[in-house]
């Protein structure tokens, strides 16, 4: 239920969009990630409750083979992340600058993108410099946007007791300085404060990948508990059936 749930929010966020700027971004897409593990929550537990009800052996089989990818997936990419932690970097600030031209073309992404930066009080990929690579907020002579070399407002130092937002306070901070800018903007970069986050937050990290993990463990067991079983009751019924033909049975 759950997951039919993600895939209409997926599917419905999608439907509101215009066609060519959820086109212009689809592999950023928050809704299309939604959709897609959506319908694979959706066919693994489809596999493992019907299985169990219907005792079939051939969608027990599928659901433990798909936990098990499932697992071993998360485990390497949890290992090849500590391992190859320099390129996984690498990747996450080519995801962050591949968002950031994408900002102004889908408003889901935009208000990720928001979030993120409001939430780790940052700015851009590694510094507030990096959003000139967005068609808006270039820095060049001959862009006629209003937004030429500035910064969305989630950049932006708010006091606690501003009522209002001034979604225009980042404008013309590419052209300032680091210690300039600093007094109006975050001017630290989101990738060095997601690190350090990550960092700090080691413990927790690990928590929930454990509790991830768990219930997938559980789940495989007894997807072979059950097979075992049913195996089991399929020999005996075999066995009585050829006993009860036997006429000195």
């Amino acid at each position: 239920m759950i997951s039919m749930v993600m895939v209409a929010v997926g599917v419905y966020a999608r439907l509101l969009k215009h066609a060519e700027a959820a086109m212009a971004c689809l592999a950023v897409d928050p809704a299309i990630l939604l959709i897609i593990v959506g319908i694979l929550t959706f066919l693994i537990t489809f596999c493992g409750c019907v299985g169990s009800l219907r005792e079939n052996i051939c969608l027990l089989q599928m659901f433990s083979i798909c936990l098990t990818i499932v697992f071993l997936l998360q485990l390497a990419a949890g290992v090849l992340g500590f391992v190859f932690s320099d390129k996984a970097r690498g990747k996450v600030s080519e995801i962050i600058n591949g968002a950031i031209v994408h900002y102004r073309d889908d408003l889901d992404l935009q208000n990720l993108i928001d979030f993120g930066q409001k939430e780790f009080s940052c700015c851009g990929g590694v510094s507030y410099k990096d959003w000139s690579q967005n068609m808006y907020f270039n820095c060049t002579a001959t862009n006629p946007s209003r937004e030429r070399c500035s910064v969305p407002f989630s950049c932006c130092l708010h006091d606690s007791d501003q009522a209002v937002i001034n979604t225009m306070c980042g404008h013309g901070m590419q052209a300032r300085g680091y210690l300039e800018a600093s007094a109006f903007i975050h001017t630290n970069g989101c990738i060095d404060k997601l690190v350090n986050w990550i960092h700090s937050n080691l413990f927790l990290l690990g928590g929930i990948t454990l509790g991830l993990a768990l219930p997938q463990l559980v789940g495989i067991v007894l997807a072979q508990l059950l097979i075992n079983q049913i195996r089991d009751q399929i020999k005996l019924q075999l066995y009585n059936q050829q006993h009860r033909a036997d006429p000195w049975y």
